[in-house]
Parts: C-alpha cells; sequence; structure tokens
C-alpha cells in the first residue's frame, strides 16, 4: 500500500513534466503515443516496485522516460537525423540537458499555455489542460468540473482533433494573446488544488500531491515576471492559505476533521505567512479577482483562535462578493452554511430551496449535507438524520462517508 501511495505521488508530480518533455521532442500531432508511452512507464513501476522501491524514485523516472524517448523514435520510424529536424529540436537543445529543471520548467509552461489555446473550444481547454497537466482521469476530471463522465471524454477527444486539424503549436503566447490565456492557465491550477484539497477520489478525503502540485505549478508561473499580475499572486495566496491547514484536516487514520473541531495549532504558520504576503503583492495591482476574495476568506478563518471567534459576518459579505463575480451551487452552499451558522436558517433555506443537487453531478452529498445541518439548526432531528443518509448514499468519498456516518450516530444517540 505504501509503494502504491509512492507511485501515486510521483505519477501526479511527474506526469505534466513528463508529456510536456515528450510533447516537446515529438510535437502535439504524437499526443495519444506519448500519453500511452507515460502510462507505461508508471505501469512499469507499479510491477517492478512491489518488491523493491529504488533508491532515487524520481531519477529512477528520468531514466525511464529518456528510455521511452527512444522507444517512440522507434515506433515513429525515425532515424538518427529526426530530432535534428524537429521542432523545439535537441539541435538547439542537447538531448539530455531537455531533462535539467529549467527546461522542463520551460516545457511545462509551453504545455500549460498550448492546453490553454483559444483555438480550443473554451469549454474543452480545461478537460484537456487537467489530463495532460495533472494526468486527470475522464471521472476525476468531472468531478472538478462538475461535469458527466461522458460529456468530458467528447471535450477530450474533441480537444485532441482540434489540436491535430489545426495545427496548434507547442508554445509560449505572444503578449497580446497573454491575458486570456493566463486567465484560464490559473483556472486550471486552481482545480487541480481543490480535486487535493477536497477530494472526491474514493479513498483519500485530502490529496497532498495535488495541493503540492498546484503550488509548484503557481510558483513556476510566478518566475516569468509577464506572468505576474493581480490574479497569479492572488492564487498562490489562496493556495498557501489552504495548504497551511491541510495537516488538520484529517487524523492519523486518514479520518475527515471539520473546521469545528480541527487543531488549530497545527495550521503551518510559514505557509500562512507566504500567503499574507503574497496577497499583500495581489493587492498592489489596480485589478481584482475572485482569487482575492477567496483567500480573504480563508484569512479570516486563520484569525479566528476558535472556530466560535470566527467572524462569519464578514465571511458573508465575502461570499456575496464572490457571488457577485460568479454564481454556482457550491457558492450558494457556503453561503446557506454561513447564515445557518450566524442563526438565520430562514434566509438559508430560502437560498437551498432554489437549488437542484443535480448540478453537483458527483458532490451532490454536500447539498443534501446542508440541508440536513438546516434541520438540525431547526431542532428536527428526523429530518435532519433522513437527509443526513441521502447523503451517505451520494458521497463517493470513505473518508467523508466515516465522518457522515458518524454525525447520524450522533444525532440518533440524543
Amino acid at each position: 500500500m505504501q509503494n502504491e501511495q509512492l507511485i501515486d505521488h510521483l505519477f501526479r508530480h511527474q506526469y505534466g513534466k513528463m508529456v510536456s518533455i515528450l510533447i516537446r521532442i515529438f510535437g502535439l500531432k504524437n499526443l495519444e503515443i506519448i500519453e500511452d508511452a507515460v502510462q507505461d512507464t508508471f505501469a512499469k513501476a507499479t510491477i517492478q516496485w512491489r518488491k523493491k522501491v529504488p533508491e532515487n524514485p524520481e531519477a529512477w523516472f528520468t531514466t525511464a522516460a529518456k528510455n521511452r524517448v527512444i522507444d517512440l523514435l522507434r515506433k515513429l520510424d525515425a532515424d538518427k537525423n529526426r530530432i535534428e529536424k524537429m521542432n523545439y529540436s535537441a539541435s538547439a537543445i542537447a538531448f539530455n540537458n531537455l531533462f535539467e529543471k529549467e527546461e522542463i520548467q520551460d516545457s511545462e509552461l509551453r504545455m500549460i499555455f498550448t492546453a490553454c489555446h483559444p483555438k480550443l473550444d473554451a469549454k474543452d481547454q480545461i478537460a484537456f489542460a487537467l489530463k495532460t497537466i495533472g494526468g486527470f482521469s475522464s471521472s476525476e476530471i468531472a468531478a472538478a468540473l462538475l461535469l458527466k463522465p461522458e460529456t468530458v471524454k467528447k471535450r477530450l477527444t474533441r480537444a485532441k482533433q482540434t489540436v491535430i486539424s489545426k495545427k496548434i503549436n507547442f508554445e509560449l503566447p505572444v503578449k497580446k494573446q497573454l491575458k486570456a490565456r493566463l486567465h484560464n492557465v490559473l483556472e486550471v491550477i486552481y482545480l487541480i488544488f481543490n480535486e487535493g484539497f477536497h477530494s472526491n477520489h474514493n479513498k483519500l478525503l485530502v490529496r497532498k500531491e495535488l495541493c503540492g502540485e498546484a503550488l509548484r505549478l503557481t510558483k513556476i508561473i510566478l518566475t516569468k515576471e509577464e506572468f505576474r499580475c493581480d490574479a497569479s499572486y492572488a492564487l498562490f495566496a489562496l493556495l498557501c492559505l489552504n495548504s497551511a491547514r491541510l495537516g488538520a484536516k484529517v487524523d492519523e487514520n486518514f479520518n475527515s476533521i471539520d473546521l469545528k473541531n480541527q487543531d488549530r495549532t497545527k495550521w503551518y504558520l510559514p505557509l500562512i505567512n507566504l500567503g499574507t504576503n503574497a496577497l499583500e503583492k495581489a493587492n498592489g495591482y489596480p485589478d481584482y479577482s475572485t482569487y482575492h476574495i477567496e483567500a480573504a476568506i480563508a484569512i479570516e478563518h486563520i484569525k479566528a483562535t476558535t472556530f466560535q471567534d470566527t467572524n462569519w459576518k464578514q465571511i458573508l459579505e465575502l461570499y456575496k462578493q464572490l457571488e457577485q463575480h460568479q454564481e454556482n451551487t457550491i457558492i450558494s452552499l457556503s453561503i446557506a452554511v454561513v447564515l445557518i451558522e450566524l442563526n438565520q436558517p430562514q434566509e438559508a433555506f430560502l437560498i437551498i430551496q432554489k437549488l437542484e443537487p443535480e448540478a453537483l453531478e458527483q458532490r451532490s452529498y454536500l447539498f443534501y449535507g446542508v440541508k440536513a445541518k438546516y434541520y438540525q439548526c431547526l431542532g428536527k432531528k428526523d429530518k435532519a438524520i433522513s437527509y443526513l443518509n441521502v447523503a451517505i448514499e451520494n458521497v463517493p468519498n470513505f473518508a467523508e462517508k466515516t465522518y457522515l456516518i458518524k454525525k447520524r450516530d450522533a444525532l440518533l444517540k440524543v
């Protein structure tokens, strides 16, 4: 099991790197072959590492990636001169140097911005980016985007066809296209982090490797002066502030701990300071993004020494600001929860009754959980229990299911 977790961690950490490097060598037209090669590498690790994990797993993957490059050359009937003829070729950059840190980062940046190319349908871009950069499966993308897996598969197929038919290049955008492309790039990173922070995975509630990848990708963005802006700094602030709380979200058995019962001494101060400083930099720009508002909400939670000390009125105002920028079911549910905390259940109900749980797809259990909280606030125990049962039936995550069962059982004993 420990080896499986290591491979999963490295898969998330290495997948985007390996795909980016191979695409830089072979071009986007060979994307499917490249993805197969990367999958083969990890499948090989799963088998070979059962008996013994290599001393340096990342180095093993780098070597395996290089070997797969050679295999791909043979598959594509490439002769020894092919490398010299390729776009972004090893004639300009020595082959081995493509695996050095700076060149990997450059390849990853190219991949991130290529995935968010304006020639791709706007609906397809984010799904395509999550697949190529984060190695997300169709079901994971569906959970992140609140879509059906079949819809995601269609979007991925369409995106790959567009890449080939419109001959999209593997490159960074020109200056006039930068702002629009950067917006989507940051959204992809945000979604990668969210899947790590509150995962839809059937076993793990928190997936630190995804949170770490999102932080790493944002740091790569910020290394380039032309990508530094209000939104990129604000996103980095938000990711740091939320990452600071990861250690308190689950216990040693990976069971969920809600915000009310978290040990706040486990919140990681260096990340809090880093996030606060990044938000100050973001505030130095004239523009204002949704990441600013979410970071401000995170700071309100961090400022409270106990759950009871939380400034729910300020958080409500911030969520209302967020709703003005982007209306969606998750934000509406969050507002309802805050209203319940402010002992305003009727106002919360007015919001809840307008929502459709189907809009949340795999996360519909959140709707039923909030409805249970509403009835518990009114003292209607039986109603609360019935909605908790519906939430338990719909939740895909084992840790979350266990948490909801404990909540229900506690109500049954009252």
